[in-house]
């Protein structure tokens, strides 16, 4: 009987899935430790788990060989060396999101396609004014975007955008062809391509490897007139050289629900700049069915792995996604 255990802290909604996966799957045993101590203790012979199994409890762990991580972006220090290196499998949730956070960045693109947040401030000044916008409307029927992270997220944006008239390129490791995707290309492509762009979107996950990738360099590859969008992860994007990119008109704005740091400090230049769009990390925020496929997911690869057949959604724990 494979025994799995929800790691603290815990929450109605993991004990909820907790009862759900006992009747489900007689033949499970779950275990729902409330404290870290507890959990030291009940990992000891546990074959799976879902949430982060810290060093400690790693190294307590006898039998482990399949985690569930709760998030497809999880928390910087989710991955260590000890959990790369140890044999278990872990999988995580990508593609729930796929359609919330899409229609997010599309929230972002045509809103600075129309010079909005220029009105938005006109608007909280009382004043009627047709010219408020300091840069001209993008037509997208002639525009490019890049995607930079072609997952489930990216690949639906670029049908979104595609559906708009607009040319995608995307850029990714896993050369895989997605609806609406004109031109695939490997990460060393980039900045080939860079000064083509009309808006540069990034889903991409933090890795050591993509840490800090949006940069001043980058934003100097790119027109005048484009603008950047980030739903991925803060630390891709170093925010002091995307705020001093605007500040100097290297490139024309932007829409940003993650950041370097969060919460964005109060006193942060970005927040007063005229053609910014800040979200607080809230792409996901109440999404409809998110929470069923998420448990969905876990149901899924618990009945697998007691029949010895392959996970999904496997990650590359080297690349932390």
């Amino acid at each position: 009987m494979p025994k799995f255990i929800m790691m603290p802290p815990q929450t109605d909604q993991k004990r909820e899935w907790a009862r759900r996966l006992s009747d489900s799957l007689a033949d499970y045993s779950v275990a729902v430790p409330e404290t870290d101590e507890e959990a030291l203790e009940q990992i000891v012979d546990a074959d799976c788990a879902f949430g982060w199994v810290p060093p400690a409890a790693l190294a307590a762990a006898r039998k482990l060989r399949w985690l569930q991580n709760p998030d497809a972006g999880p928390f910087a220090g989710y991955y260590y060396r000890e959990l790369i290196e140890h044999p278990v499998v872990i999988c995580n949730p990508r593609g729930i999101y796929s359609d919330h956070i899409s229609a997010h960045i599309m929230t972002f693109l045509l809103a600075l396609s129309r010079g909005l947040p220029y009105y938005m401030q006109a608007q909280a000044r009382r004043e009627w004014n047709k010219d408020a916008p300091a840069h001209k409307y993008v037509y997208l029927r002639e525009a490019t975007v890049i995607i930079v992270g072609v997952g489930g997220i990216g690949a639906e944006t670029a049908r979104l955008c595609a559906a708009f008239g607009m040319t995608v390129i995307g850029i990714d490791p896993r050369i895989e062809s997605a609806p609406g995707i004109a031109e695939m290309l490997r990460p060393d492509r980039l900045d080939e391509v860079l000064p083509r762009a009309d808006f540069l979107i990034t889903t991409t996950p933090h890795t050591p490897e993509t840490e800090g990738m949006f940069n001043m360099k980058r934003f100097r590859l790119m027109k005048p007139t484009a603008y950047f969008i980030n739903i991925g992860r803060g630390k891709t994007t170093r925010l002091e050289d995307l705020t001093a990119a605007i500040e100097e008109g290297v490139i024309a704005g932007c829409g940003l629900d993650v950041f370097e740091t969060e919460p964005l400090p109060a006193d942060h230049r970005l927040w007063a700049l005229p053609n910014v769009l800040i979200t607080p990390h809230v792409a996901v925020r109440d999404g409809t069915h998110v929470e069923e496929r998420r448990y969905q997911i876990i149901l899924e690869n618990a009945r697998r792995f007691a029949a010895g057949k392959p996970l999904i959604n496997v990650v590359e724990k080297q690349k932390w996604y």
